[in-house]
């Protein structure tokens, strides 16, 4: 078989192709080698940026890391630490895997960025010009946002008994201002962080016209899953003037905490709530995790004003353990096994999904989420490769993503429960279930939650952008 010169030059091109691709890329690779090889690599030029981007939110007085990275002598300090938990990619901690969704917020470090911090540390932690240095970005402590319009704070501080054991409440935290008005979002400040396991709170509005006296009563109380109303009334949350209905209105959900969570923020017309002059804030689930010797707790509730009115409340769903969704098969973890548990559901309308917060204990694993629309096409949503315990985030979209009607969502989770895995609370190991009631709360217990924020789609809502700006 014969062919044509012209065919032979267009087959010669094509065949070059992946070779010249595979070059440039290589060129490009090696540059960035050249780059780092050549280059003093100093705090301030190249160092400064990166942990004032990825680090220095929690490394600073007050938050979450164990020491300080605000400054040259910080990072001087720091400097094997930092090279060894990046390098490893322990830090920072960011669970989601970059390469299958993105999120508002991501905190992942290039090779690059790796690199150049390595070579900072081999050529002897230079500072450089520090006129280079970037401007320290501005934090009010006790805030990842700044300074609040209100701090709605306890009544009386939380006596935590060392029992070793986990500890279950429900604390009132009730407030009076001057007139009604609108709240952007809510941040519980946790003081006793390594304690603090989660929060779910909701607020609570009164009507001036009716009779009421919020502050009195107990302020604390063990956390109960039947006789709300005995417990309320403990705590003088209802109304006093015997008229119905004897309970205030109550919105759900709107104060939330786990261990690395800030809320999430939306544009000004999505979300928000109503703050009434008199009301509180009831914490009807705080699980403290457990301690060895007696401690106080004086967590505290940060408020944010808003000038608008909420436009489009946030609905929030939850599939598994508590939710609209069944685990299969249960959620029962044998000793020295590895399983994979699952569970689904079918949106019965369009909806604009905005967050995800996926949760489990301590021998989670992996956690998959996805969605399959009746077109067949697949939604990515999220995927944990490796779940810790420590950093649940809720993670916002950079985009609404709209869930058509008829899609399944299905949430796959992954447990380890074998003696390899250093995180097991048991040893040997031993069966781990959810429980029933409070039982699954535990930390030693199991916890297999998928949960989403969403509004009822609107036309267009897939070219929102919910990124600050």
């Amino acid at each position: 078989m014969r062919f044509s010169s012209v065919f032979i030059f267009k087959l010669s091109l094509l065949l070059a192709v992946p070779f010249w691709f595979s070059c440039s890329n290589n060129s490009i690779e090696n540059k960035k080698e050249d780059f780092i090889k050549d280059t003093l690599i100093t705090y301030s030029e190249h160092i400064a940026p990166i942990l004032y981007k990825n680090c220095i939110t929690c490394h600073r007085p007050g938050e979450a890391g164990p020491f300080n990275l605000l400054t040259y002598n910080d990072a001087v300090k720091a400097a094997n630490k930092i090279k060894f938990v990046t390098e490893t990619r322990y830090m920072p901690p960011w669970p989601a895997d970059p390469n299958y969704t993105h999120f508002i917020g991501e905190r992942t470090l290039s090779d690059k960025e790796i690199s150049l911090i390595k070579k900072w540390v081999s050529q002897g932690k230079q500072r450089g010009d520090s006129t280079k240095t970037p401007v320290l970005p501005l934090f009010y402590e006790g805030s990842f946002f700044g300074k609040p319009d209100m701090v709605i704070k306890l009544q009386e501080a939380i006596l935590l008994k060392g029992t070793g054991t986990d500890h279950f409440l429900t604390v009132k935290l009730p407030y009076t201002i001057e007139r009604d008005t609108f709240v952007r979002y809510f941040e519980f400040v946790p003081n006793k962080r390594k304690f603090v396991h989660h929060v779910n709170g909701h607020l609570i509005g009164y009507n001036d016209a009716r009779k009421f006296n919020h502050f009195k009563g107990s302020s604390v109380l063990p956390d109960v899953r039947s006789n709300f109303k005995e417990q309320f009334s403990k705590m003088n949350l209802n109304y006093t003037d015997k008229l119905q209905p004897e309970f205030p209105l109550l919105t759900p959900n709107t104060v939330y905490y786990l261990p690395g969570f800030s809320p999430p923020v939306y544009p000004d017309d999505i979300g928000g709530y109503t703050l009434k002059k008199n009301g509180a804030v009831l914490l009807a689930n705080v699980h403290y995790g457990p301690t060895n010797k007696d401690l106080y707790d004086s967590s505290y509730i940060n408020v944010f004003f808003s000038p608008f009115s909420p436009k489009r409340p946030i609905k929030e769903l939850q599939l598994g353990t508590f939710g609209i969704a069944p685990i299969v098969p249960a959620l029962v973890i044998k000793p020295e096994q590895i399983q994979t548990f699952h569970t689904q559901w079918q949106t019965p309308e369009d909806i604009s999904l905005l967050s995800v917060n996926p949760h489990m204990h301590l021998i989670g694993k992996k956690m998959w989420a996805f969605a399959i629309k009746p077109n067949g096409d697949t939604l990515r949503i999220i995927k944990i490769n490796n779940w810790d315990f420590r950093w649940q985030y809720y993670y916002t979209f950079k985009k609404i993503q709209k869930i058509p009607a008829g899609s399944t969502i299905h949430v796959y989770a992954t447990y380890d429960n074998t003696s390899k895995n250093p995180n097991n609370p048991y040893h040997p190991p031993r069966e781990i279930s959810e429980g029933e009631g409070n039982e699954s709360m535990q930390t030693t217990e199991e916890m297999l939650q998928f949960i989403f924020t969403y509004l009822p789609y609107q036309q267009g809502d897939e070219n929102i952008s919910l990124e600050k700006k």
